[in-house]
């Protein structure tokens, strides 16, 4: 039995659909459907029935699921239990995709140093597969990410926004336009990237489709990518200045800006994880 099973046994007892169930913890519905299943066989209790048509809980189900929100809302108060008290002299594992907040990083770190003396902030590269688990899992405290929409137990609060490029090789025919658009490159070869987020593929439009290649997990790797394949690859505006080569293009892509937020837990209420996300909306708003 695991933990995340449980979580999604809530889930389904909440939506009572295994493919929305899935989409929430960006999972397809036959995988999502197997750890079910696993779970039930380690409880000898079938939780749920199913039909054609519907998916009730059953009486078994009903007293684990109740039993299961105890369970799960004691666990994830966990990392707040075992570091309350000590806050002023812990440590901040920050999670950063990409260029997290640019150049605000000097200032983010003074506000949250003054806010709580003694505090030391440690970084972790996130990819985009994993960069809202690895805050829920309580892998890292916050996690500065792309926004694309809301997650299970997470509070996200904007904190810039970049315009959305078009990575294009130097010697693409597209390289020089001033503006592209989704018809324009919608008969173009892309970069697969990678995005478990529900939302993901309805921001990037035509990158999100098919895709060529090796899928691309790291925002950073994007550009050489590009300029080893000869694909297109999708970013944010200041890519051109965090990670540039001389070989690529960044193009104006005429799709909403790209979005950064600061992720926490939303039970997490230490007075390190509060100070980092009021100092991010404050020196990057």
């Amino acid at each position: 039995m695991d933990v995340e099973s449980l979580r999604y046994v809530l889930t389904l007892a909440e939506e009572l659909h295994f493919g929305r169930s899935a989409q929430r913890h960006f999972l397809d519905a036959g995988a999502f459907s197997r750890r079910v299943q696993r779970l039930e066989r380690d409880l000898g209790a079938r939780l749920f029935d199913r039909t054609s048509r519907r998916v009730a809980l059953t009486p078994a189900g009903e007293r684990v699921v109740a039993h299961a929100r105890t369970v799960l809302a004691a666990l994830d108060r966990l990392p707040e239990v075992a570091t309350a008290g000590d806050g002023a002299d812990g440590v901040l594992r920050v999670g950063v995709l990409g260029f997290g907040v640019a150049d605000r990083w000097p200032a983010l770190r003074d506000v949250v140093t003054a806010a709580v003396p003694g505090v030391r902030l440690v970084h972790a590269e996130l990819d985009m597969d994993d960069q809202y688990d690895a805050v829920r899992r309580g892998d890292l405290d916050v996690g500065l990410v792309q926004h694309l929409g809301g997650v299970d137990g997470l509070d996200f609060r904007t904190v810039l926004r970049t315009p959305a490029v078009v990575v294009a090789p130097l010697d693409s025919p597209l390289a020089d336009a001033p503006l592209l658009t989704r018809d324009d490159v919608a008969d173009q070869a892309w970069l697969r990237l990678s995005g478990a987020h529900p939302r993901f593929r309805d921001w990037i439009g035509p990158a999100g489709v098919g895709g060529h290649g090796s899928t691309v997990r790291h925002p950073a790797a994007i550009p050489t990518a590009v300029a080893t394949t000869g694909l297109l690859g999708l970013h944010g505006a200041m890519a051109a200045r965090f990670f540039p080569r001389p070989d690529v293009r960044f193009v104006p892509f005429d799709v909403p800006p790209v979005e950064v937020a600061v992720v926490t837990r939303a039970a997490d209420h230490r007075p390190p994880v509060v100070a980092f996300r009021e100092a991010a909306m404050a020196v990057a708003g």
